[in-house]
């Protein structure tokens, strides 16, 4: 029997998170991260393209908060505490300077994950943090006080754990043996597949600023629409994807989209055509791109409404501007499947949050049973907000660890 006085479940982003700030706070403590894998922090390693996307550069907590379909309401309290400010402050006071992209997303200077990796096994080092790998969790129990874990090779024994495993349904089945709930886990961040002779053979084409509806729900999301071999991307997808997650893995993923491409009205379309219709009379539709659309789709809209590439604007009949409005404003697709959003593995699903006290992110079932990242059910959408409510939740947790032991 191996004996620590708190030990991490999961030697990923929040586990290390964690460790590092027990640790820290009370240098007293024996602290042991257990990791089933051969090497911990595999998802810090790939996020971002291999950048690692630590946080995102909203302040308020009122607005980061709408970021996470699941979540949003317990996450206000813990965000006043600690907020991406304190994040950047957290990793600069070490060293890793952090900056900010266009769109808000925050990676360190070096560009590099292995930065981020290097800074938290530098501070577990530092701070004694025992940090054993190939470790798969079997079974935690409660023995009075203590709590057992035994992994495939060795039992430990310690006073406070804190899970920190993700998306493992072998872990959720052991907190429900403790007596907690579980959500179903569903994907959350996915692309949608669509096969579609409209985004045929342009795979790259960016539309900036769409709106995409779910036909038939409440669905909907704006932002920029990214077409891909398999079908559509980018943020105004993908926010679709982890707010409808649940909605969708009903529909098993085959559902109808309508997308506005131009973000305006079909008749305000409709009368801008009217309008090129007499002041361009010569020139062919095909070759007038409109609305700062991409050249390449404009093209794909014109031929899908009942024209062809030789059609002059004078030329034009009333259901054929009618058409090419409909294309531009309320075009359908019809979605059959998804796939995986680059390497951002997000699950939707997790220890119910109605079972957690997000004061101190404990169990309200299990004393000295604590919880932080996607281990609970709490997932965002894509450009570092799952970091930062792994980062919340770590040092929340390991502040009310380190002064309770």
């Amino acid at each position: 029997m191996i004996k620590k006085d708190v030990i991490i479940i999961g030697g990923g982003a929040a586990g290390f998170f964690a460790a590092i700030n027990i640790a820290e706070n009370n240098p007293q403590l024996q602290v042991a991260i257990l990791e089933r894998a051969k090497e911990g922090l595999a998802k810090v390693k790939v996020s971002g393209g291999g950048r690692c996307n630590v946080t995102h550069a909203e302040f308020m907590p009122s607005e980061l908060i709408k970021n996470y379909p699941r979540g949003e309401k317990e996450l206000l309290g813990p965000f006043h505490k600690f907020m991406t400010g304190d994040t950047i402050a957290w990793f600069e006071e070490r060293g890793v300077e952090l900056k900010i992209e266009d769109d808000g997303r925050m990676f360190p200077v070096s560009n590099s994950s292995q930065t981020i990796i290097d800074c938290f096994l530098s501070e577990a080092q530092k701070h004694g943090v025992d940090v054993l790998y190939n470790q798969p969790v079997k079974s935690i129990e409660k023995e009075g006080d203590a709590f057992v874990i035994q992994t495939s090779d060795n039992r430990f024994t310690s006073y406070k754990i804190l899970v920190a495993t993700g998306s493992n349904p072998k872990i959720w089945k052991i907190l429900e043996g403790l007596g907690h709930s579980v959500s179903e886990p569903v994907p959350s961040l996915f692309t949608f597949n669509i096969k579609d002779e409209r985004i045929q053979d342009i795979p790259g084409v960016v539309a900036l600023n769409v709106e995409v509806k779910v036909l038939g729900t409440n669905l909907w999301s704006e932002g920029p629409l990214l077409i891909t071999h398999w079908g559509m991307s980018a943020p105004s997808i993908l926010k679709l994807s982890a707010f409808g997650a649940l909605e969708l893995a009903k529909r098993d993923y085959k559902f109808l989209i309508e997308i506005n491409f131009i973000r305006q009205s079909s008749e305000a379309a409709l009368d801008v055509l009217k309008d090129l219709k007499q002041t361009m009379p010569k020139k062919t539709v095909f070759k007038s791109t409109q609305f700062d659309l991409p050249k390449r789709l404009w093209h794909k809209l014109v031929l899908a409404s009942e024209m062809s590439e030789t059609t002059r604007w004078a030329d034009l009949n009333k259901m054929q501007l009618e058409a090419l409005a409909k294309q531009l404003t309320s075009a359908v697709f019809n979605v059959d499947g998804k796939s995986t959003f680059k390497e951002e593995f997000v699950t939707a699903g997790g220890v119910n949050l109605k079972e957690v006290n997000f004061k101190t992110f404990e169990s309200k079932y299990v004393e000295n049973l604590y919880f932080a990242g996607e281990v609970l059910n709490i997932d965002a959408v894509t450009g570092g907000f799952n970091f930062q409510n792994a980062w919340t939740g770590a040092f929340i947790a390991a502040r009310d660890i380190a002064k309770s032991v």
